[in-house]
This record gives structure tokens, sequence and C-alpha cells, in this order.
């Protein structure tokens, strides 16, 4: 049976890692964004990256990082996997691969060019589509399904995701896996562990019928 891969994004402390774990999440994201509303340094991201238990992942979220920049931070916490969400070059992207997840925003007219894309970078280990927060999933899902089917690269969903929309989500889109971050708080920037644990909850709903 297929398993929908589940990241937990926005993650600022071990406490919040160890719940992530305990829902039942793959993998955690760290936000080295400037501007980012869960921002986090690399130094505090380190302390949390050393305390993970064992089999749970992190990725660093950078957006339109210098290469220096991105050097200096991997330096000193280096996460297994980078996600680029920015105008990334593809000679940056190659140079700071392999396993790097480059996100782009969900664009239908786009999409299949852009999966295509970013396929034919071997750096590239996955794309991460990412939605609207206010996302019309009715009319999304048709042809986001159909792209993901016809994709040959892992894709994975984020944006407006909640623990009371994702099961039908995945259900209809079958994506590789999915991210979020809002969706599972309790208030801007602070994770929940009942959010986390009904979010893990439903997408594993969503992988039995498969």
């Amino acid at each position: 049976m297929p398993r929908t891969r589940i990241k937990i994004c926005g993650v600022r402390d071990a406490k919040t890692a160890e719940q992530a774990a305990d829902a039942g999440a793959d993998a955690i994201g760290l936000d080295f964004r400037p501007d980012a509303r869960c921002h986090i340094d690399a130094h505090l991201a380190a302390d949390v990256l050393s305390a993970l238990p064992p089999f749970m992942t992190a990725v660093a979220v950078y957006a339109d990082p210098s290469l220096d920049d991105f050097l200096d931070a991997e330096a000193i916490c280096p996460a297994p996997y980078t996600q680029l969400h920015g105008n990334e070059k593809d000679n940056l992207v190659r140079r700071i691969g392999p396993d790097a997840i480059k996100a782009v925003k969900l664009d239908p007219a786009k999409l299949d060019a852009e999966l295509r894309h970013w396929h034919g970078i071997e750096e590239v280990c996955a794309v991460l589509v990412e939605a609207p927060a206010d996302a019309n999933w009715d009319d999304l899902l048709p042809k986001l399904s159909r792209s993901i089917a016809l994709s040959p690269t892992r894709v994975i969903l984020a944006g407006g995701l909640t623990p009371d929309n994702v099961e039908a989500i995945v259900k209809a889109a079958k994506p590789w896996g999915v991210s979020v971050s809002a969706g599972v708080e309790s208030a801007a920037g602070v994770k929940n562990a009942e959010k986390m644990r009904a979010f893990c909850k439903a997408v594993r709903s969503a992988d039995a019928s498969r």
C-alpha cells in the first residue's frame, strides 16, 4: 500500500519536533528564510536537528539564498534535504543539490511544464507544489490529480492543508507527500500536538483507502 510522506514545516524547537515524530510525521521543516513566520536561525536549528529521533529527517527551507549563505548555514546545520522556495536558477539548484526539493507556486496552466523541467535536473529529488492558503480544492483537484498521475517526479502538496481537508485531497490527488505548517497551529508559529496528530491520522486514513 502506498504511503504518503508527511512533513511538518516551521518547527522551531526540539519539543515540537518530538511531538511531530510522535504524531507520525516523517520529516520536519526548518525555515531559514529571514522573513518567514516560523524563521529559525541555523544555530538553534542545529540543536533541533541533533535532537531528532531515529528515522526522522529534516528539511532546511531557503528562498533565493546565495551559494555562500547556503554553505554557511549548511556548515552549522547540515540538514539532509534542502527546500528551495524562491526563484532559484537551475545552476544554483544544481550546486545546492543533491537532495533538493524545488518549491513552485500552483499554477494549473504551467504545472505540467514545471514538473517536467525540474524532473530533468537530477539534483532535484521532489517538487513541492504550493497552493494558495484559500485554495478552492474542488476546482483544483481534477487538473492537479491528472498532473501528478502523469508526472515522473515525486510531488509534495502544500498550502492550505488542514486536518479537516487533507484526507480528501490525498485520496483524490495521490501525492508522494504533503507538507503542513499553519494548518496544525494553535497560534501563529505555534504548532499544536493534537492538530499534528489529527493531520497525520487523516493522511494515514487516506492511504488505507487506496
